[in-house]
């Protein structure tokens, strides 16, 4: 099979768009389907291998990430490619790109919704519209959007339902996680390199990675992280990524004197992850933003238990006491659940583990490639006149 995968990130950027796509197209090339990536260029002139890139606007309220507006001759590409499926992990300008390409070239989509770009657009509006308004017009876009697919990925039952409630006449909404890669993320990975780079030999650890961004709520871990030290001075926070916020948040910690107790790590490349996670003792998401929480079961795999909130699809992924705690948005439930997590790591070692296998990215995959022939079976019927 050859699939052709539209989004609106790629490398360099990496968030979690970009690690569900590298993960995915990794495994279907292993199963043998040829996958194209088609994505804005970089502004920094970075360039992958085997990528079609559009030509850009760099957006500036959100660098590393940007929009491709512009003409291009991706039809005849994809035709010369002879693409079976489009499956797009865009949902703004790339969503917009692979339904014209689709309609074009008489292809069927499957779109993945992988980001709640309605909770985000506040952050990064150029101009002050009301949230509910914002909030309305996606909406009406992103009715049309799904409502157009062949069939839709959503990562999560929360987010299915979500969906369900907003655009109730998609054809197919299919509940597929990304999966984890429980080979590279394993409860016998050595952190030790880590630990001793960042001087936390001796230390409880507490894990944050992702973007570094306002919607991840960070806010709330640091509040939640001052409440926990005050009783356990041992604990640090290491918070691993990068993003737009980073610097607000390291004013926040030197206003509250955490310094040297909560550690921004930066980039960290992907080949040390695995370490990263084996570095820890517990891991912590407070962001109500997430559509699934990869990193969480990134975590999990490598044995570690997670302090998440209790909202959305991070509900919906921790069980107490198998393989996390679940926190209030208050600084007090969360500094509890960390504290919870780090106190019962031990014990839920193999427990977190045996959960993120059942969401491993072998399973996940196949369900995928079964979408896929759903979409082009079903679009061969549309093009005959067979449904409407």
């Amino acid at each position: 099979m050859r699939v052709a995968m539209f989004t609106d990130s790629f490398l360099p950027a990496r968030d979690g768009v970009v690690n569900s796509i590298l993960t995915t197209k990794a495994q279907l090339e292993r199963l043998g389907h040829d996958v194209y990536i088609f994505a804005p260029e970089p502004c920094n002139g970075h360039r992958e291998e085997g990528v079609f890139y559009f030509r850009l606007l760099s957006y500036k309220r959100c660098p590393g990430y940007s929009l491709s507006p512009f003409p291009t001759n991706k039809c005849e590409i994809l035709n010369d490619l002879d693409v079976d499926v489009i499956h797009t992990h865009g949902l703004l300008f790339m969503g917009v790109r692979s339904m014209f390409a689709a309609r074009t070239m008489k292809l069927p989509v499957v779109v993945s919704f992988h980001t709640m770009i309605t909770d985000a657009a506040k952050y990064y509006a150029p101009m002050p519209i009301p949230e509910w308004m914002t909030n309305r017009l996606f909406w009406i876009y992103l009715k049309q959007l799904l409502e157009r697919a062949d069939s839709v990925v959503a990562p999560t039952a929360a987010i299915k339902s979500e969906l369900l409630s907003y655009a109730p006449a998609m054809h197919r909404v299919d509940i597929i996680p990304t999966g984890v890669d429980c080979e590279r993320f394993r409860p016998d990975n050595d952190g030790s390199v880590i630990r001793h780079r960042y001087g936390l030999d001796g230390e409880r650890v507490l894990l944050h990675v992702g973007r570094i961004a306002f919607e991840k709520n960070l806010d709330l871990v640091i509040e939640g992280y001052s409440r926990l030290v005050k009783k356990d001075p041992q604990v640090r926070l290491l918070i691993v990524g990068e993003g737009p916020a980073k610097k607000h948040y390291q004013e926040c910690v030197r206003e509250m004197g955490l310094e040297g107790r909560i550690i921004f790590t930066g980039f960290i490349p992907d080949e040390e992850l695995p370490s990263v996670y084996a570095a820890c003792d517990a891991s912590v998401i407070a962001s109500k933003f997430e559509t699934q929480g990869l990193v969480g079961l990134e975590a999990m795999a490598s044995g570690k238990p997670v302090a998440g909130i209790n909202y959305r699809a991070v509900k919906e992924m921790i069980h107490k006491g198998e393989n996390g705690f679940l926190f209030e948005d208050n600084p007090d439930s969360c500094s509890e659940a960390m504290g919870s997590a780090l106190d019962h790591a031990e014990e839920m070692r193999w427990s977190a583990r045996r959960y993120a296998m059942g969401y491993s990215v072998e399973l996940s995959v196949e369900k995928l490639v079964e979408l896929y022939k759903y979409s082009i079976e079903r679009k061969k019927m549309v093009l005959d006149g067979k449904v409407f």
